[in-house]
């Protein structure tokens, strides 16, 4: 969570001995005009692919969630958008940025690579004035700008050879079939899993498009800080789920606007338009959660109907298997998922995610020769979720098993449900000529037992070609 922060007042002081030396000594100005210069990290996609998976996802995003469909405040939220648009620094890159209302009252809001950028309801309504909205859109427009989403998406990718799909994997390179799948906004989590690196980076961008913008630079961090002190004891805010808290978060917002030269002495902090929005926000219907956005949505995730005891017939490149025949399938043989209706959906926070079901794919062997390849494999496949899911834990360590007369290691995990609480992720490897083929189980902690049958019905009928 974000940290208070007792040291403000000194920033403040420090603030004003700077006004103070500024003004006596005019060089002063100059040398503390010294920002941090941020670059976007190693991504093995290019910012023409971002554009196309962001709109794909974006898409996807507005059949699910539940739209405000206020054109005054889309308009407004466009308009103060590409007002900080105009001072971010896009190195090089011109995005066809796209600013969208849901109406959810969560605090949350997040962007999609490419510039599709959705804010709920809730976060214009916690706003106390329009500075501290344009703090919260300037962090978004950030991770866009220095493309956080396919830089996580990159990185995963070369550590394990798959990419997340359904919040469990997906194999295969930079090609349509991988650009489609995370354009699915039900695969879109792996785009939107930032690290603590990250949001400190947005930190410190969103204060320096805050400043050239006109704005007080210190709305973002004071948002954020409103937030924490009117929540203290409860759960957080979605925002702050979603958004991992780096160490110090304020302390950097403060030393970053010392660099800049200080608070701006005629700052802008609200606006009659930002007022307007809020009214027109604050009289919208409210909708129940896990309202769906349109048709073909998936809405939010909920307790599935019971499986099935029929089955249906699944065909991929290199294996056969069975499935209940009220599941259904998601993605490609690449990387394909198999969930009941309400097992894949948006979680609380608008994210794509599988909660029950199983996930099938493919990831590459990495210096693993044909002794050791299926420990190797495993343990790299299983270092790579716990990099994009830092509280998954191995619950029972991986035991020797067969699947369909081939060796195999069967190991069990636990992470955190997009329903709360815990899931167990049961995860069945295999060594086969493509790559390490693997199978993850999934389903709440407390339900699992109710789906350990099915889940073994579906392994007992994979046969390999």
């Amino acid at each position: 969570m974000f940290d208070k922060t007792p040291h403000r007042v000194a920033a403040v002081r420090r603030s004003l001995t700077l006004f103070v030396a500024c003004a006596i000594f005019p060089g002063a100005g100059i040398t503390a005009a010294q920002r941090t210069q941020l670059k976007p990290g190693w991504n093995m996609f290019s910012a023409q692919q971002d554009i196309s998976l962001g709109k794909q996802a974006a898409l996807d995003a507005q059949k699910q969630l539940p739209l405000c469909n206020a054109p005054k405040v889309d308009a407004y939220l466009t308009q103060l958008g590409m007002k900080l648009v105009a001072h971010l620094d896009t190195h090089g890159a011109t995005y066809p940025w796209e600013f969208h209302c849901v109406n959810d009252r969560a605090i949350n809001a997040f962007a999609l690579p490419g510039g599709y950028v959705f804010i709920n309801r809730g976060a214009i309504e916690a706003a106390d004035n329009e500075a501290q909205l344009a703090g919260i859109m300037a962090h978004e427009i950030s991770h866009v700008a220095l493309r956080h989403g396919t830089n996580q998406a990159s990185k995963a990718q070369l550590s394990q050879g798959a990419v997340g799909l359904l919040g469990a994997l997906s194999g295969g390179g930079v090609g349509g079939a991988l650009i489609a799948q995370l354009g699915s906004f039900a695969a879109g989590g792996v785009l939107l899993r930032y690290s603590r690196t990250a949001e400190t980076q947005a930190d410190v961008s969103g204060t320096q498009v805050l400043y050239d913008s006109g704005y007080d630079p210190r709305a973002m961090a004071q948002f954020f800080e409103k937030l924490q002190a009117e929540t203290k004891g409860k759960n957080p805010p979605e925002f702050f789920s979603d958004h991992p808290n780096p160490d110090h978060r304020l302390e950097r917002v403060d030393d970053e606007i010392q660099k800049l030269g200080g608070i701006p002495p005629n700052a802008r902090r609200d606006s009659q338009e930002f007022e307007a929005a809020k009214r027109e926000v604050m009289n919208l219907p409210i909708l129940k959660k896990g309202t769906p956005g349109g048709a073909g949505g998936t809405g939010t995730i909920s307790k599935p109907a019971a499986p099935s005891v029929n089955m249906t017939s699944y065909q991929a490149t290199g294996y056969t298997l069975k499935y209940p025949d009220n599941w259904k399938k998601y993605g490609d043989q690449n990387s394909v998922a198999f969930a009941p209706d309400g097992g894949v959906g948006n979680d609380s926070s608008g994210h794509g995610a599988l909660a029950y079901g199983i996930t099938v794919g493919t990831s590459s062997l990495q210096n693993a020769d044909a002794s050791n390849a299926l420990d190797t494999g495993t343990q790299q496949l299983i270092s790579g979720l716990q990099q994009s899911n830092p509280n998954m834990k191995v619950t029972r360590q991986s035991a020797r098993v067969r699947l369909n007369n081939q060796p195999a290691l069967s190991t069990y995990l636990s992470n955190d449900s997009p329903v709360g609480g815990q899931e167990t992720d049961w995860i069945i490897t295999v060594v086969r000529p493509e790559g390490l083929v693997y199978f993850v189980c999934t389903a709440p902690a407390g339900e699992f037992q109710n789906y350990d049958s099915t889940f073994g019905k579906i392994l007992d009928s994979v046969r390999f070609k």
